[in-house]
């Protein structure tokens, strides 16, 4: 049967709204799924269809970031290195930094540019950077995905622009949250940052919970239509971490209100633990205080007088480092994977300034080298210290 231009034309027309009201569905569909879990044991709190498959949208890029530091922990990268822009990055659709085709990024401002901005372009950059396309790169990023134990997703590229063959689930993205935080505790810190600035602007990080939900330092948000409003949070209170998924949230606001809701009632089902040792208990101030609101002097007082009373015991180093934030960071990850500890930074000068050694104290000998056995399981370097005067 042949077809008259006017018939053609009217076809044309009902195939186009099809497509429209389909793609309306398509955002209207996206599914709520939610899941809290306690970072180190895995131990899941709170779940509502966590097996569900919906689109991650930008939280991809938390698995583009997992490469990114793979790359780097392996040699392959380095922070200071330089990558190309190349004419595909420059063109893709916001969000972005907009960088210029034949221009460079250095690896750390693409870090914080993804994480900050959730740029786009800089994502196809780091793609290209390590898989030589974004196509390769994806099907690099599914592979290590299923390696670390997300069984239902599927990466088809590095940013989370929309395709409708992408797909993982909050259980999936809980699991992608722990593997960055216990594979990389020396890049971990960088989901933290609040602002980053480039090519003199200055671009906030979307995650508001960072600056109005006490003891959040990351992870990711993302958002398209189709997927809804996004999140994964990272909050630490008294040495315990929890790790939210929020999927399909109809507001940004609502989806940040719904994770505080849902880590409030985490923190209450996972309870602090007490200290490893019986007759050592930190002093009251010293307790309450956080290093962040201590300047760098306070912090070495604060420690030395606190050090004077600890007892002679074995302790474990997991890291030095300049920033005091960062050394607290890398003990209290530590000390998520070790039961029963206390996460501990030590101080010590060095010439003008000062080198923050981050450690986890209280151990016997024993449990010292069991501690960093463990530890190093994880990836993450470890070292033994005998208590002062021991022989």
């Amino acid at each position: 049967m042949k077809l008259n231009n006017s018939n053609k034309s009217l076809l044309s027309f009902i195939s186009a709204v099809i497509f429209i009201f389909a793609a309306g569905l398509g955002a209207a569909e996206a599914r709520y799924a939610s899941i809290v879990v306690d970072a180190r044991s895995g131990r899941i709190l709170h779940a509502t269809n966590p097996d569900t498959r919906n689109f991650p949208a930008s939280l991809t890029k938390m698995m583009t970031l997992y490469m990114v530091f793979d790359a780097l922990k392996s040699g392959k990268l380095t922070l200071r290195q330089k990558l190309s822009v190349s004419r595909r990055a420059t063109g893709m659709a916001p969000s972005k930094i907009g960088l210029k085709r034949g221009r460079s990024i250095t690896v750390e401002d693409a870090v914080l540019a993804l994480i900050t901005k959730s740029a786009n372009d800089v994502a196809v950059v780091a793609a290209e950077a390590i898989g030589g396309t974004e196509a390769k790169f994806a099907r690099m990023m599914t592979k290590r995905a299923r390696e670390i134990g997300m069984r239902r997703t599927n990466f088809r590229n590095a940013s989370g622009l929309p395709n409708r063959r992408q797909m993982s689930t909050a259980r999936d993205m809980s699991t992608l949250a722990r593997r960055l935080i216990v594979d990389f505790p020396e890049y971990y810190h960088y989901f933290g940052t609040r602002q980053f600035k480039y090519g003199g602007r200055t671009f906030r990080n979307h995650n508001t919970l960072l600056h109005d939900y006490p003891g959040t330092d990351g992870i990711k948000t993302g958002y398209t239509r189709a997927s809804g409003f996004n999140l994964v949070a990272s909050a630490e209170r008294h040495g315990r971490r929890l790790i939210g998924v929020v999927f399909g949230g109809r507001s940004a606001t609502g989806r940040d209100r719904h994770m505080r809701k849902l880590l409030e009632r985490g923190f209450r089902l996972a309870p602090v633990k007490t200290t490893a040792y019986k007759n050592y208990k930190r002093p009251t101030r010293y307790a309450r205080r956080s290093y962040r609101s201590l300047r760098p002097r306070q912090v070495a007082r604060r420690v030395k007088s606190t050090a004077a009373t600890t007892p002679k015991r074995w302790a474990i180093q997991v890291g030095a480092f300049s920033d005091p934030a960062k050394a607290r960071m890398a003990a209290l990850n530590a000390a998520n994977w070790i039961t029963r500890r206390t996460a501990f930074t030590a101080v010590v000068q060095r010439g003008q300034g000062q080198l923050y050694r981050a450690q986890l104290i209280g151990l016997t000998e024993r449990k010292a080298r069991d501690s960093c056995r463990v530890l190093r399981r994880h990836k993450v370097a470890c070292m033994p210290i005998a208590p002062p005067g021991s022989s």
